[in-house]
């Protein structure tokens, strides 16, 4: 996948199967110096799909682990954003699961700030 000039891809996997990066599902996490960091998803080998989001809109991170999952030590991420087109962003069947939902909640976090988004909690 190409992006633009001064771009940098801090993070990228596969969706795999058994442990091994078989799939046309790709996950980049790319930033643009001081303007945006966005999350991409691109499905497809002859035709494609690409989703972005950006990361300022999200808040909240889910890790799944089934037991396949532990057995290939993969996981999906469910990443929740305000996002009317995707709601629910997933990253299936990544490597190194728990690192990968530490480092997308920091960067969350730092856009949030650095934005000044905040989320209204409600409680009943």
């Amino acid at each position: 996948m190409r992006f633009p000039k001064g771009t940098k891809v801090l993070w990228h996997d596969r969706k795999r199967h058994f442990g091994l990066p078989w799939s046309f599902y790709r996950y980049y996490l790319v930033e643009k110096e001081g303007e945006w960091v966005k999350l991409f998803r691109h499905k497809g080998f002859l035709s494609a799909i690409i989703d972005e989001i950006n990361l300022y809109r999200c808040f909240d991170i889910t890790l799944l682990l089934s037991l396949g999952d532990k057995i290939f030590k993969t996981g999906t991420i469910e990443i929740y954003s305000n996002d009317e087109r995707a709601p629910c962003f997933h990253l299936r069947h990544i490597a190194n699961p728990y690192e990968i939902r530490d480092m997308l909640s920091n960067m969350i976090e730092i856009e949030r700030k650095k934005r000044h988004v905040g989320i209204t909690e409600l409680q009943r």
